[in-house]
């Protein structure tokens, strides 16, 4: 029976059969040392026996591998136990010499993302890379748990849509057997729709954003975390439920992978249950006043107010998570509920100086809703639109909702410097494979 690496400590002193990828080896003193890699971490395993370590002459990193031996401990070795008195068998010979060296840091300087990217397949074999991705998908865990205590039901939308839910230019255009279409920007109007049948409803999923941006932020296809509630009182209860869902996985991440996390460097959590608040407006005068920076004309926050406005609060409120409410109404989208003093019922949630989300009430009463989408330029009737409103017009309650970036999230959590070091296979205005 095959025996994972994280169960060795339990075989102490037994005879066991591992399968798994040549990691690395090292001759040292006559012993040939080897690790093992399966999905459960790597294993050591010392070779003394000459015609076993013949097995492995010109095999390279990679190639698939059956050892037998007995478990010894050794706390200096991986896992504290390591595999003596070993038979080699090679299942599948690599002869082809490996383009990056996995058992080694990788590099993530800005200058070598694209070798990175390049060989995307090998590279994330190396054992902090898998770690990167292993801590995303404890997030995406950690998110439908949550949502699942809370009596959310999780959809899924179509990503070719008859028109563009956010507006503007930005979209991926496809021909659609003679029919003009786009690649979705995100599940708006259908979780909205679903507020009708569900209450509760979310979706984990990609989005397609044709911004010609090449920043450390963007990307043209994102995974999304789109959350939609019905029978809100207010927008203060859309607030309160992203508070509370982020403080919630943040904490569990960090509870559940504290040494993953301090191995890839990322830096001690501050989060309070209650995030601190500040209007753009106050973010605004407060950074000018700071820096010496005239921002008064800027209408959203500009990245170097989110940093600094993270950074503020992470000393004086001791939460580095905070909401910048007011946004003006200028900004907002034709489904956004208007506010007072010509501002949205609005609030963008910043993390360790990035927006991760936005958080709105979304316009429910039909009438509004119908002239807010003719200001914005928009034909109710269009097909693109047409079955949106007729939910509103066979009843939607009060109600609100959020995207949140998880590909900037996975970013901020684990401290990487660029998103797309947070994706497996990112898409930019650059790169379509692999």
């Amino acid at each position: 029976m095959r025996i994972l690496t994280r169960d060795l400590k339990n075989q102490i002193g037994h005879q066991v059969t591992m399968q798994g990828w040549l990691h690395k080896k090292r001759l040292l003193g006559g012993l040939t040392f080897i690790n093992l890699r399966d999905r459960g971490g790597v294993v050591q395993a010392v070779i003394d026996n000459k015609d076993e370590v013949e097995k492995l002459r010109g095999m390279q990193i990679g190639s698939i591998i059956e050892l037998k031996g007995k478990v010894v401990e050794e706390p200096r070795a991986p896992g504290g136990a390591e595999l003596h008195e070993v038979s080699v068998e090679v299942l599948v010979p690599v002869t082809d010499e490996s383009p990056i060296e996995i058992d080694k840091p990788l590099s993530h300087k800005s200058e070598n993302l694209d070798t990175l990217f390049d060989y995307r397949p090998i590279g994330l074999r190396n054992l902090n890379e898998t770690k990167i991705f292993k801590i995303r998908a404890e997030i995406l865990k950690s998110i439908r748990e949550y949502l699942a205590e809370n009596d959310f039901t999780e959809i899924n939308t179509p990503k070719i849509v008859a028109g563009a839910a956010e507006g503007g230019a930005e979209v991926f255009k496809l021909d659609y057997f003679g029919q003009e279409a786009t690649l979705a920007q995100s599940p708006q109007l259908y979780k909205q729709m679903m507020v009708g049948v569900f209450e509760r409803v979310f979706e984990i999923g990609p989005a397609f954003r044709a911004e010609l941006s090449a920043t450390t932020r963007h990307v043209s296809e994102v995974t999304m975390l789109d959350v939609e509630i019905g029978f809100i009182n207010n927008q203060e209860d859309i607030l309160k439920f992203l508070e509370g869902l982020i403080y919630s996985v943040l904490t569990d991440i960090y509870d559940k992978h504290s040494d993953d996390l301090k191995k890839l460097g990322a830096p001690e959590l501050k989060l309070k249950e209650n995030f601190p608040r500040y209007s753009m407006a106050e973010i605004h005068e407060m950074f000018s006043k700071a820096t010496g920076k005239d921002v008064s004309n800027e209408i959203d926050l500009t990245p170097e107010e989110e940093k600094w406005i993270c950074e503020y609060a992470k000393k004086h409120d001791g939460c580095e998570a905070v909401f910048a409410t007011g946004l003006p109404a200028s900004k907002m989208k034709f489904y956004h509920m208007k506010g007072d003093n010509d501002t949205a019922l609005s609030a963008d949630l910043l993390f360790r100086g990035v927006e991760i989300s936005t958080a709105p009430q979304r316009e429910h009463r039909l009438d509004v809703l119908l002239e807010q989408m003719k200001e914005a330029g928009i034909d109710p009737s269009a097909p693109g639109f047409a079955a949106y409103v007729s939910a509103f017009r066979h009843g939607l309650p009060a109600h609100g909702g959020f995207g949140l970036g998880i590909d900037r999230l996975c970013e901020k959590v684990i401290n990487l410097a660029n998103v797309k070091e947070a994706i497996l296979f990112p898409r930019d205005i650059n790169r379509l494979n692999p």
